[in-house]
């Protein structure tokens, strides 16, 4: 599958223009015939939202999306006010003009300038789904920090884990820290799983806080096959192709032998310990 990473800049709050430049972005990548777009987390409101979040919630998705998404698969980050009337963090998948799969974000962080606990509820799922591209999991941001979460999607059998993101920027002496931390995880994940990674950030300043890009593409093999700009706005199409996962998995035993009932005994064990 031919992938757009669109690595943009929310207006915090202003879901019609965010609406109007992700239709902008998507209508392009139509004409290229790009065929799954993919955009940052919470792309269709920004990220410090507050008490913004009950405002700009949403409990449909915008009827433009879901008509283009029969031209091209979207994936979208948004405010979702769900039926249960509580608010998540969520990752919608749009393809043949609905919602194929939404994932709700299930590690909220609440630490530090991060404050999502307040105001999102935690999702309570994580699962791969079919697609017209293969098996497909959705993480968003901090997700990807917690081991269970793509060992799960890989164990469901995810060809390709799409991680959607609001990064801050994190400076040390090392340079831009943050950035070698989030490549290593997905290389990670990439391996011990055999799947494709792809990481959508955002850029751009909210409220003195900047979120510094760097979106990339790592193949099951483990390399980085595409990077973008840091701290502006990019877009780069990536080629996600089957055979190099058939290649990785027929390679390695690490994708195929895994213990799932020893991984579920164990830790059933550890949690009667504690």
């Amino acid at each position: 599958m031919k992938v757009f990473l669109a690595q943009m800049k929310p207006i915090l709050g202003d879901t019609e223009k965010n609406l109007k430049k992700i239709v902008d972005i998507v209508e392009k990548e139509i004409e290229k015939g790009t065929e799954v777009v993919v955009f940052p987390e919470l792309s269709l409101t920004g990220y410090l939202l507050e008490e913004m979040v009950y405002d700009v919630a949403l409990d449909k998705v915008p009827d433009i999306l879901l008509e283009l998404s029969k031209k091209i698969s979207i994936i979208v980050g948004a405010v979702e006010l769900s039926k249960d009337l509580y608010h998540y963090n969520t990752a919608f998948y749009l393809e043949d003009g609905e919602i194929k799969h939404k994932h709700r974000k299930v590690y909220l962080p609440t630490y530090g300038l991060f404050d999502e606990g307040r105001y999102f509820k935690e999702g309570e799922n994580i699962r791969a789904f079919d697609t017209k591209f293969g098996r497909i999991g959705m993480l968003v941001c901090e997700d990807i920090f917690h081991q269970s979460s793509s060992y799960i999607l890989g164990q469901d059998g995810a060809q390709t884990i799409f991680v959607i993101a609001n990064s801050p920027t994190r400076l040390s002496s090392k340079g831009l820290e943050i950035s070698n931390l989030w490549e290593s995880i997905c290389k990670t994940t990439a391996i011990s799983n055999g799947c494709f990674v792809i990481m959508v950030n955002r850029v751009g300043v909210e409220d003195g806080v900047n979120f510094w890009g760097g979106s990339f593409a790592i193949n099951p093999s483990g390399d980085t096959i595409e990077k973008m700009e840091y701290f502006k706005e990019d877009g780069k199409n990536v080629l996600v192709e089957k055979k190099e996962i058939i290649k990785v998995r027929f390679a390695s035993g690490s994708c195929k032998n895994e213990k799932i009932d020893l991984v579920l005994n164990e830790l059933s064990r550890i949690k009667k310990s504690r």
